[in-house]
């Protein structure tokens, strides 16, 4: 369980499904489909539903790039946090955001899987989190033109080690969309 005090609640965090992010990406339409569905639930569970949304010179403020999909639509009440960097907790107010909820569970989905949810779900288990990876609800542009593995591999790599992460007094892993628990 969470090494964080006081922090029972459980809370979907939605990383960078935002146009210029998952435009190219891997099974795209899949994901953000396995994802809206996500979102309802939690919505029908009352489980806080916390966005990430990139903003940088590739993601400026209020361009088409920088917007969440059209087939989501965050709910004015549901907290919004602007990131700069990869890790959704870098220089943000994503601890407090989840402080003030209770939060000391997470549960990952979004973009890109190589980079921005790795980064958080490794800064969510060093910060005392708990932290399950939904492993279709992710995905990642093709970098092998660069060195990198397929999309499908890296998915699918992220995935494994991550169903085995462990840090003493926190959990991790995975669960497939159909299978999550937000209890």
């Amino acid at each position: 369980m969470t090494t964080l005090e006081n922090r029972p609640n459980t809370a979907l965090l939605v990383i960078d499904v935002q146009n210029g992010v998952v435009s190219g990406t891997h099974e795209r339409d899949a994901v953000v489909a396995n994802v809206g569905s996500l979102v309802e639930k939690a919505r029908q569970e009352q489980v806080p539903v916390v966005w990430v949304q990139q903003t940088d010179d590739n993601f400026a403020k209020g361009s088409d790039n920088w917007r969440i999909v059209p087939e989501l639509t965050p709910d004015d009440a549901e907290p919004l946090v602007e990131k700069s960097y990869a890790d959704s907790f870098e220089e943000t107010r994503l601890e407090t955001v989840l402080s003030d909820l209770g939060v000391g569970r997470l549960v990952v989905v979004g973009a890109q899987t190589d980079e921005c949810i790795r980064s958080t779900l490794h800064g969510a288990i060093v910060r005392g989190y708990d932290a399950t990876l939904v492993s279709d609800a992710h995905t990642t542009e093709d970098q092998s033109a660069w060195g990198a593995p397929t999309p499908d591999k890296v998915i699918a790599h992220t995935n494994l080690y991550w169903k085995f992460h462990t840090a003493p007094g926190r959990t991790a892993g995975t669960a497939e969309t159909s299978d999550v628990d937000f209890g």
